[in-house]
Parts: C-alpha cells; sequence; structure tokens
C-alpha cells in the first residue's frame, strides 16, 4: 500500500495557514456563500466552516444561500427554481466575491447567469474537473478528487481477489464520481448499483457480498429513508468482505476509509476570497485540487468479517466512533 506519510491532516493544514489580513483591511466586504445542498449534510457544512473560520476573523461579512438539491434529487425544476432565489440573493446582498459550493451551484446558477460576469466567483466541491462547465475570467476554486487508488490499494491488502463492487446513491454528484473512479483505478467495476431507497442499498449490499471482493461505499445522502442506525446495524450483520469509503461521515458501514476532508474546500474557498478583495484577479489564483486526508479505520465491522488490520495502518489511522 501507499507510504502513509504522504497522508496530511487538515490540523496541519489549518496551522500553516497564511496570517490573516488585519480586520481593519477588509472591514464592510461582504462574501456570499451559496451552498448547493442543505445544512445539517455533513460535508456541506464542513465548507462553510472552513470559510467561515477564514473569512470572519479577518473581519467580512459572510452570509449563506442553501440550494438544498441534494434531498431533491430529480427534480429539475426545484433546482432551476434554488438557483433564481439564490441569483435574488445575490442581487440583494450585493457580495464582492460569491464562493459557491459542489457543482449544482456552478451548473444551475454560475454557467447560466455570471459566466460572463465581473463578479468574481470562487467555487469549491467541484468534481474532478471544472473544464466541462466552459468557466470564464471571474473564476476561480479548488477542485473535490478521491483518493480512491489508495484506499482501493489499502484495501486490496485484505481481500481474496480483484473483483470490485461501487455502490451509492443515485445521485449527479455520484454519477460523476463513478467513471472518474474506473479512469482513476483502470479498470471497469464487477458491479455497480446505484440506488434510492434504503432497501435497494441494503439489497445491494448483501448481493455485492457474494459476486465481488471488495466493495467501494458511496455517498447516501439522497436516499431519503436512510436511518443510520439501521445501516450500521445491516453493515455489521451482513458485512463478509473488504469495504471502504472516500466520506469520513460513511465510516459506520465500511471498514476502511482514506476520507477527504470538506473544510480543505472551505478554506481554499476562503482564502482566494480574501486574496481577490485584495484585488488579485480570479484567473491569476491557479485551481487546485485537494490533498488532505484522514485515514479511518472500523476494526468492528472488519472483525465481523474476520479480517485483523495490519500494525502500520492501525498507528496512523483513527478509529471511527
Amino acid at each position: 500500500m501507499p507510504s502513509l506519510r504522504t497522508v496530511i491532516l487538515a490540523s496541519a493544514a489549518i496551522l500553516a495557514l497564511a496570517a490573516l489580513p488585519a480586520r481593519a483591511q477588509l472591514a464592510g466586504k461582504k462574501v456570499l456563500f451559496v451552498n448547493s445542498y442543505h445544512e445539517g449534510y455533513a460535508w456541506s457544512d464542513g465548507e462553510e466552516n472552513g470559510a467561515r473560520l477564514v473569512l470572519e476573523p479577518a473581519g467580512v461579512k459572510v452570509q449563506f444561500f442553501r440550494m438544498d438539491v441534494k434531498r431533491h434529487q430529480d427534480d429539475a425544476a426545484f433546482a432551476r427554481a434554488a438557483a433564481l432565489k439564490a441569483k435574488a440573493e445575490i442581487e440583494a446582498f450585493k457580495p464582492d466575491v460569491v464562493i459557491l459550493s459542489d457543482d449544482p451551484a456552478v451548473k444551475e446558477l454560475l454557467v447560466p447567469f455570471y459566466k460572463t460576469s465581473t463578479l468574481p466567483f470562487v467555487f469549491c466541491g467541484v468534481n474532478w474537473d471544472a473544464s466541462r462547465y466552459g468557466l470564464g475570467k471571474n473564476v476561480t476554486g479548488m477542485l473535490e478528487v478521491s483518493l480512491v487508488k489508495e484506499l482501493i490499494t489499502g484495501l486490496k491488502d485484505y481481500a481474496k481477489g480483484g473483483r470490485i463492487g461501487f455502490l451509492t446513491v443515485d445521485s449527479e454528484t455520484e454519477h460523476i464520481e463513478g467513471p472518474y473512479y474506473t479512469k482513476t483505478l483502470g479498470l471497469s467495476f464487477t458491479s455497480e448499483r446505484y440506488v434510492k431507497t434504503m432497501a435497494e442499498w441494503k439489497a445491494a449490499f448483501q448481493k455485492m457480498q457474494g459476486e465481488v471482493d471488495i466493495v467501494l461505499i458511496g455517498n447516501y445522502a439522497g436516499i431519503n429513508d436512510w436511518n443510520e442506525a439501521d445501516a450500521a446495524a445491516f453493515a455489521l450483520s451482513n458485512s463478509k468482505i473488504p469495504s471502504g469509503s472516500i466520506y469520513d461521515f460513511m465510516m459506520p458501514y465500511v471498514m476502511l476509509g482514506y476520507t477527504k476532508i470538506a473544510e480543505e474546500q472551505g478554506t481554499f474557498a476562503g482564502k482566494a476570497a480574501l486574496d481577490i478583495l485584495k484585488g488579485a484577479p480570479p484567473a491569476s489564483i491557479p485551481v487546485a485540487a485537494n490533498k488532505q486526508a484522514k485515514i479511518f479505520i472500523n476494526p468492528k465491522l472488519a472483525a465481523r468479517a474476520g479480517i485483523v488490520f495490519r500494525p502500520e495502518l492501525v498507528k496512523v489511522a483513527e478509529v471511527a466512533r
């Protein structure tokens, strides 16, 4: 498996942030953070928190607008209406910079209304590649890429074969993720399922235990009848093969996690917004990709499948609660 020394923890990155400008320098400046999703969704809450921790100490007024499309996956009209409400919020608040988190806000708000605007935008959480949106010089941001190669390499240490299954929610984001996973891994999934309900998730999870050697578990957000306690108990009772995820909030249902850190996305966006507020053109700030990760293990779930983690992994990993 890859050297664990390459994994950078979020705490170290936050401590390494450049000194923030004095509050007086940016007093009166305003940033609107348009969140594609809803308050209470762990990923975008983390993005918001990362931006807030950078911007508010600098004296910037930060306001949040949440589009809530994660809970309305199949409703294109809802997404368009949410984008129009966000546009109205921009016009009323008159921000100096707008931060957009995740693909729906970019697709539904930035592309149709502000692609050629002089208003600066910073995105975060855009999956893998922003070039498909054809963004202009008024935009920069941080891509969201997954450490799926490192995760699968780690899981192979405990697998009996090389067949890989992918189980996730049926959402726009996860349909973007799937092809990038296979491209990154240089293979096709033996089994690939996108589900809409808890019952479908359980059925697919159980079936994959007998048809693949490793199961990669994606997001559950968007499965509206999801029950965390029920899912954790089901995973514990039915896990027979190595499983992993790139989301920390999925650790109750998998054995190993090489997880992205949402705060890294928001921290980058907040820092880029500060640079723009101080006069930097968005185009002068290179688009970046996330690099930080945390490793998690779920020993209880692993033990159920007869898996004992190697000491060198246990030494650096955080035990999932």
